[in-house]
């Protein structure tokens, strides 16, 4: 779906808001779960306004446009009747605060700077656990409580559901729940008729918390057009960051530099090693219903893969392959001239003018006029080229957040303070990557 058109003519911009309400009026849930409409806009307004409006990327759009994506995908026919009301809702609701007051940073670099969400999260899924705890603080607002008619059990329960959902989207872990998911895949179980069997909460979670990480990382998935304004928009929001590490003296991390960025490349590796095995595990799970949307998705690397220069290599390729021409054109004429008489071969130097004859004389002597060989442009890339294990750091150590939130929370109104020089390099888990496709999904696992 295409919320930008749609977002510039709503008032105020309140596309989350719009497009939110819809959907619960769509699903019927203000019916179901006795939700007052003006209730559910008071949420979902003060919910919008805590997503920072300059931030290009994790801003409110990417809320609306990822719990637009869910919505899409609970209405799958291979999970029609396999998830509750409530899940569903958890869900809906999951994709709603996923960024809330994201400030454009990172994980790494809020840890790497000790930043006051690091230490107050103790570096462990720092933004996601903050997204959490503003969306709690909200609902704690009677005016602002679209789960006060639900029992406390439903309340506990959906709340642990969303907790799930949101830590799930930290891309430290997408690993773990893309092999998972693989796991469920190969030992899928259906019931008599056919449908999808989760029998326990583990399986459940599971399916839901992948169905919001895919949603997460859809825009690759969306027809071209679109695709590129996200791109544009988060390749801002990285170029904001690697101002600020610039500026400060720190190392760039990779795809923040603005004056040294592969995009196209980094969009291959990005599909290649994060995005494509996500939708192509979940497709299977779900066949035959996200087909579609996975050769969208493979349209759109086959574009950005045309859009990639040739790389220095490939060139030194092609020059290895004509020099084997040449030599067989210069064995050629070795035999040629071995066939030929001595005076055969003086009378083709006296035709040759006398400058030529320089030459082949300066060549046989191993004199060449020769250019000298140029270094092949360092491109720290992220999935296309080199791997690189420096995750993607936020920017901006020492800069405050704009929004506060009601009843005492601060979320990112807090200063970051920057304790120190962000690391160029993040620690890997498990050891060394087995290969280099390993290392690429590796780094871009860190972007957020």
């Amino acid at each position: 779906m295409d919320v930008f058109t749609p977002g510039g003519l709503i008032r105020d911009q309140r596309i989350l808001t719009c497009i939110t309400y819809n959907i619960f009026q769509d699903r019927d849930i203000l019916h179901n779960f006795r939700i007052p409409g003006s209730t559910l806009v008071n949420f979902l307004m003060t919910l919008e306004d805590h997503y920072l409006k300059d931030i290009p990327y994790h801003n409110h759009y990417h809320a609306a446009d990822v719990t637009q994506s869910t919505h899409i995908l609970l209405k799958s026919p291979a999970l029609e009747g396999v998830l509750t009301p409530l899940e569903e809702l958890a869900a809906l609701l999951a994709s709603c605060v996923h960024d809330v007051d994201h400030p454009g940073l990172t994980n790494q670099y809020l840890i790497n700077t000790s930043s006051e969400l690091a230490l107050m999260y103790n570096d462990e899924s720092v933004l996601e656990n903050h997204h959490l705890a503003v969306a709690s603080k909200i609902l704690q607002n009677p005016n602002c409580d679209i789960l006060a008619a639900l029992s406390h059990k439903q309340r506990i329960s959906i709340r642990k559901m969303m907790i799930d959902m949101v830590l799930a989207t930290d891309m430290s872990k997408h690993m773990s729940l893309l092999a998972d998911l693989k796991t469920m895949v190969e030992t899928k179980k259906v019931a008599g008729s056919g449908v999808l069997l989760l029998d326990n909460y583990n399986d459940r979670i599971q399916v839901l918390q992948n169905l919001v990480h895919c949603s997460d990382l859809s825009n690759p998935t969306k027809p071209l057009e679109i695709y590129r304004l996200w791109v544009d928009r988060i390749m801002e929001e990285f170029f904001m960051q690697g101002d600020k590490e610039r500026e400060a003296g720190s190392d760039i991390s990779p795809m923040c530099d603005r004056f040294n960025a592969t995009i196209d490349k980094s969009q291959v590796g990005f599909i290649n090693y994060i995005v494509h095995p996500l939708w192509e595990t979940w497709a299977e799970l779900v066949y035959p219903d996200a087909q579609q949307i996975l050769e969208t998705l493979e349209e759109n690397r086959s574009w950005y893969e045309s859009m990639v220069p040739a790389s220095p290599v490939d060139i030194l390729e092609l020059r290895e392959g004509s020099n084997e021409d040449d030599d067989v054109v210069d064995r050629d004429q070795e035999d040629d001239v071995a066939d030929r008489g001595p005076d055969d071969v003086a009378e083709q130097d006296h035709n040759t003018p006398h400058h030529e004859r320089a030459d082949q004389e300066d060549e046989a002597n191993g004199v060449a006029d020769t250019e000298p060989v140029r270094d092949a442009p360092s491109h720290s890339l992220t999935g296309g080229g080199e791997p690189s294990s420096q995750s993607l750091a936020g920017a901006g150590g020492g800069e405050s957040f704009s929004h506060s939130l009601e009843d005492g929370l601060e979320p990112s109104s807090q200063r970051l303070r920057g304790g120190g020089e962000p690391t160029s390099q993040s620690q890997q888990e498990g050891g060394e990557p087995a290969s280099q496709s390993q290392q690429e999904g590796g780094e871009l696992n860190e972007l957020t």
